[in-house]
């Protein structure tokens, strides 16, 4: 793997942290993520990753709603590549479900393969995986910290009345 740079964020939510490669941001612990061994696999910091850290803190604080920044997920599967790459362009305020991803990935039944895509995604925001729900309108799992609630803080946060959902 490449080297890995991490710079740390505060929101209004708590810290966070980011880690970019040269390719892209890799990872990014969101607020109440446990961040206690980031120091061990830090090089230090990097343009790209303070600017990751200020684009994450801008978002928290509603002032930010498109990332311009460059992703790195090759170690992750193709398939879940592409289910991560149709997400990010979920717009800001929306949402889609599980079964429409699995049709635009070409694969209509897969809505469970999705949301295992969406479980395993290392760079949770700037791939908005909190922007997706399941078909019925439920709000599901979300694998950041504090699961459910979080996706609905970030929900809230963008305009998404989540109070409409369903919750399971």
């Amino acid at each position: 793997m490449s080297v890995c740079h991490v710079v740390r964020y505060v929101t209004n939510l708590g810290p966070g942290a980011v880690a970019v490669t040269e390719q892209g941001v890799c990872r990014v612990w969101l607020p109440g993520d446990d961040l206690s061994d980031i120091d061990r696999i830090a090089t230090g910091d990097s343009e790209l990753a303070k600017k990751a850290a200020k684009q994450l803190e801008q978002y928290f604080q509603g002032c930010l709603q498109r990332f311009d920044l460059p992703v790195d997920i090759s170690l992750l599967t193709p398939f879940r590549q592409q289910v991560l790459q149709l997400t990010i362009n979920i717009p800001y305020g929306s949402v889609s479900t599980y079964g429409q991803l699995a049709k635009e990935v070409g694969s209509p039944h897969a809505a469970r393969a999705v949301g295992g895509a969406l479980g395993a995604n290392p760079v949770p925001v700037i791939i908005p995986c909190h922007r997706v729900v399941a078909s019925n309108g439920a709000l599901t799992g979300f694998s950041g910290a504090g699961g459910i609630l979080m996706k609905e803080n970030l929900l809230s946060l963008e305009g998404v009345d989540f109070r409409a959902f369903k919750k399971v």
